[in-house]
């Protein structure tokens, strides 16, 4: 692998440059989806839970699973559950298939929240994402990013 510091800043396309501006912009990108979903009175983690909750068999993950895909350690999910919960958005509950470990549910009053957020939440990916997207730019990065996927979290 080079080295990062021995390549110039500016010059665009080098792969060093390509991930800091990647790191960076993501960074920034994520910071103004959760300013914007904050004025909601939700953390863009809030909302990710309730997507992945929405979009689940009878609204509900198992525990470990739900944490898998967050990337969350187990303390910080149950940590992030609870304040779910508190809002009535979430609960926890066992396992029907083995009744030992616990899974994620998003309640009506989730379900509720979700859809009242999607609308303001869409209208901001448009916008900070989506809408600078040209030709066959979607297509490559889902390329793009499917292989990272691959890379940093085999099958």
């Amino acid at each position: 692998m080079s080295d990062p510091a021995a390549h110039d800043r500016g010059a665009a396309g080098r792969p060093w440059d390509v991930w800091q501006l990647f790191f960076e912009t993501s960074a920034r990108l994520t910071t103004e989806l959760e300013t914007r979903l904050k004025e909601h009175g939700c953390s863009l983690m809030d909302y990710q839970v309730l997507l992945l909750l929405r979009n689940a068999d009878h609204h509900r993950l198992r525990m470990g699973e739900l944490a898998q895909r967050l990337v969350f350690s187990p303390s910080r999910l149950s940590y992030q559950i609870g304040v779910l919960e508190k809002r009535g958005w979430v609960r926890r509950r066992p396992c029907p298939e083995d009744r030992r470990g616990l899974e994620a549910e998003l309640t009506d009053e989730g379900l509720a929240a979700f859809r009242r957020l999607r609308p303001a939440h869409a209208r901001d990916v448009e916008e900070l994402f989506l809408d600078v997207l040209e030709g066959d730019d979607a297509q490559r990065l889902h390329a793009i990013m499917e292989r990272l996927a691959r890379k940093v979290h085999p099958s």
